[in-house]
């Protein structure tokens, strides 16, 4: 069953390359953007009918969360717009829709485990326009897997692992805020687990979260990116008030898995564990 994934030069599209060719999965299509853009549906159209994908994975997004305060109309068109054309693409040509989300949905206000269920109240553009693309794709295709997560990071692409690394090589210390609570998640994770759906053949179509195991803050996420690495730095914990962003984030968006783990039998590693792995890797992409 071929699977065509948008987005392929992004962060989860690399990782998902990268994971498909160590599970040797020859069934994933990267095309180029130039052919594979989301705004221009004819192109796609086409797209649709050459390669007759059975799944498609979405990974397109506008994701620059503080720039989206002012570029508003960009970020809906490419998070809402183009989720809604791929969404009446599938339903025409018959294809499962793999659709990635954010923890941003959520007002994360209250420190709990959020639930696929529970009220999406997002506070920035970021998170509004993805829960509006979210509605549009659950509204136009029945067939579908939105998968939400959050503070995605790799070897691949930029990322606040890649970041930490790059400012700890030249500083000693480092202030990092503390009281934004989430879980850190390593796209490597994140596309076995997408993979692992789809060859599930299950078809319990909806909502689903995952990110690694455990809640953080991003001191803590520092902290842990300089121990792993051994990188001499002293990180001093702020609250969000010292560090004014445009954009407002969750306080608390720790995600509840139960649901993708017990519907498709995923094991979600602890996030320390999955950061191990990463820093490894790039380290061994550094002697490369």
């Amino acid at each position: 069953m071929k699977t065509l994934v948008l987005g392929a030069s992004g962060q989860l599209g690399q990782c998902l390359k990268a994971v498909a060719s160590k599970r040797n999965i020859d069934t994933l299509d990267f095309p180029d953007e130039s052919v594979a853009n989301i705004l221009d549906v004819e192109k796609l159209r086409t797209l649709f009918a050459e390669r007759k994908p059975a799944y498609v994975i979405n990974c397109a997004a506008y994701t620059a969360v503080d720039k989206a305060e002012d570029d508003v109309d960009l970020c809906r068109l490419i998070n809402k717009q183009g989720a809604l054309n791929i969404a009446l693409l599938c339903k025409e040509f018959g294809a499962k829709l793999v659709h990635v989300s954010t923890d941003f949905v959520f007002e994360g206000a209250i420190p709990e485990l959020l639930k696929e269920a529970d009220v999406a109240e997002p506070i920035n553009i970021y998170g509004l326009t993805k829960l509006e693309g979210e509605a549009d794709i659950i509204d136009n295709l029945n067939e579908h897997y939105i998968i939400r997560t959050s503070w995605l990071y790799s070897e691949y692409a930029n990322n606040f692992v890649k970041t930490m690394l790059k400012l700890g090589a030249d500083r000693d210390e480092l202030s990092i805020i503390a009281d934004q609570i989430g879980s850190p998640t390593y796209a490597i994770d994140l596309a076995n687990a997408i993979l692992d759906v789809i060859a599930s053949g299950k078809t319990e179509y909806g909502v689903y979260h995952y990110s690694n195991e455990g809640s953080i803050s991003w001191f803590d996420f520092a902290k842990g990116i300089f121990d792993i690495s051994d990188t001499q730095v002293k990180v001093n914990p702020i609250p969000t008030s010292a560090y004014p962003t445009k954009a407002t984030r969750p306080k608390f968006s720790v995600m509840d898995k139960t649901k993708i783990k017990t519907t498709f039998g995923i094991e979600v590693p602890y996030w320390r564990d999955s950061l191990v792995r990463c820093i490894e890797q790039l380290s061994v992409m550094d002697k490369a």
